[in-house]
């Protein structure tokens, strides 16, 4: 089993695509695989934003490390729960615009690090 966390190859308005999953709009990454970010699964909007169960699934699939992109304009909020949770598990996160998120992040993926990330590729 491969649990490297994949690589984004692209990332543009509205468009990312990652490796060995495809192409989309937002996704959710973590250590052996990812798939696309269905908003609508846990009830997250621009505002009050990432909610705690968003990144659950993350740190089910053995993320060590959190990458939380707020999207390109820094509309997406995060919540103060999902922040408060990630802390309480001792889990480093970063919160960033998305280009700035998709570098860390690709970073810390080819260090072999255990990172998830929750990519929004809109505003």
């Amino acid at each position: 089993m491969n649990d490297k966390s994949p690589l984004i190859t692209h990332v543009g308005w509205g468009r990312m695509a990652v490796e060995g999953i495809g192409e989309g709009k937002d996704f959710k990454l973590y250590p052996g695989g990812g798939r696309l970010w269905d908003w609508k699964e846990t009830g997250t909007g621009h505002s009050p934003g990432i909610q705690p169960a968003d990144v659950r699934e993350l740190l089910d699939r053995g993320s060590q490390v959190v990458v939380l992109s707020r999207g390109m304009q820094l509309m997406l909020q995060v919540c103060p729960e999902t922040l408060s949770e990630l802390a309480d598990k001792g889990i480093e996160v970063h919160v960033e615009e998305t280009m700035s998120a998709v570098g860390r992040y690709n970073e810390l993926a080819a260090a072999s690090v255990a990172v998830g990330g929750l990519f929004h590729s809109t505003c």
